[in-house]
């Protein structure tokens, strides 16, 4: 299931960084942007859910459970796929809304490469990195607090 809407950064989708020949419609949505190239890759668009709502990491996690909720759909195991330096942040909130299912993250490198052994030796890098740390500290403090109090 491809998730999001847009950013809530940007206040909108800012299209594909790559492969423009490919990929060259006019997306209004990271979704619409995903479903195109999950049926360029050979997935049949009848078995893509949707979830085109969501503007944070967090809403594409529970959006995401809504819809398979909806659809009546138990998932017992599931591939995340997102960028080298947010997959941390993408399986804690998956696993937040998901508690049941099996993870299994596989990962791309972004337009700054950020690996475990070089992240900390370009500004780009350190930059990419401690903003995903800040951002986990922030977005998972009410539902820390949530988990602490059952």
């Amino acid at each position: 299931m491809p998730c999001g809407r847009f950013s809530t950064k940007f206040g909108k989708f800012n299209g594909p960084k790559a492969k423009h020949d490919i990929y060259n419609k006019p997306y209004a949505t990271e979704f619409e942007f995903l479903k195109d190239v999950l049926i360029k890759n050979g997935v049949s668009p009848l078995k893509i859910l949707r979830e085109d709502q969501s503007g944070t990491t967090r809403e594409n996690a529970f959006f995401a459970k809504e819809e398979v909720e909806k659809m009546g759909l138990k998932v017992d195991k599931a591939i995340l796929c997102c960028k080298s330096f947010h997959a941390r942040r993408v399986l804690m909130f998956y696993q937040l809304a998901f508690p049941e299912t099996e993870f299994l993250v596989d990962y791309y490198e972004a337009d700054v490469p950020v690996t475990f052994h070089t992240w900390f030796k370009s500004v780009k890098g350190i930059k990419r990195v401690l903003g995903e740390l800040e951002r986990i500290s922030s977005q998972f403090t009410e539902d820390f607090m949530r988990l602490s109090e059952k």
